[in-house]
């Protein structure tokens, strides 16, 4: 059972505060009734829903993870023509839209759904939800340096603050440190060793909460499992059961 304004929303009718002013105009009826009450909770299983005569139905949900390459934006339009995330897509999934940010030249693991709901849950500080990432940095990085990471430190008047920090391996050339994030603030792993004098030369994101890159391939996708979801979102039910595919 759902909110009548939010499977309006869902189903691609219009926002969600928008879907309450079509309805209080008693445009809506649920099986040949029209519906005015805000809040009216129906069963889009089996239930039959019209707006001004015309037959809404349920959109199907899609959770999708993607290994976007460097040199893509997170975008589905680009006014300067770059290339978007989009393109790694079929065309006719022309309404999901990214989970989140990764920087134009880093590339790894990133989520696209039209489910607002597990866009909000995944994003919002107040989630926490953990990312884990692989940063090639130039020069050797000292201990010292993850210790104040973990801390925390101000860059361009911003706090940023990673989870853990540890170093992998390191030379004299460059070193490769693990790098977690509760919260992912704008180039927060750039900018993170950018405080410390130090570039990031490759950055690629490789967890986001207990989803794993593996080996899905630069450019390519695959759908999120029911089982997967479940442990990305909490307190709501799962709507529909996503397709396992991959390409």
């Amino acid at each position: 059972m759902v909110r009548l304004q939010k499977f309006l929303a869902d189903a691609g009718l219009a926002s969600r505060r928008a879907s309450e002013q079509v309805i209080l105009a008693g445009r809506v009826a649920v099986n040949g009734r029209t519906v005015q009450v805000l809040g009216t909770r129906i069963d889009h299983a089996q239930d039959r829903v019209t707006v001004d005569g015309m037959a809404v139905k349920a959109r199907r949900k899609l959770y999708l993870a993607v290994n976007k390459p460097r040199g893509y934006i997170c975008s589905r339009h680009d006014p300067v023509r770059r290339r978007t995330i989009g393109e790694l897509l079929p065309k006719e999934w022309t309404d999901l839209y990214p989970v989140g940010r990764l920087d134009y030249d880093s590339e790894g693991l990133i989520f696209l759904t039209n489910d607002g709901e597990f866009c909000l849950q995944l994003t919002h500080p107040r989630y926490g939800i953990r990312k884990k990432y692989l940063a090639t940095v130039e020069g050797r990085v000292e201990p010292r340096i993850l210790n104040q990471m973990t801390r925390g430190v101000v860059h361009e008047g911003e706090r940023l603050r990673a989870e853990k920090a540890r170093l992998l391996s390191a030379n004299n050339s460059h070193s490769v440190v693990e790098v977690v994030l509760a919260q992912g603030k704008y180039r927060e792993v750039r900018r993170l060793f950018e405080s410390q004098g130090l570039t990031v030369s490759h950055l690629r994101r490789t967890q986001i909460g207990r989803i794993k890159l593996g080996d899905l391939p630069v450019g390519k996708w695959r759908t999120l499992t029911g089982p997967e979801i479940k442990t990305l979102v909490s307190n709501r039910s799962q709507t529909g059961r996503p397709e396992a595919r991959e390409h």
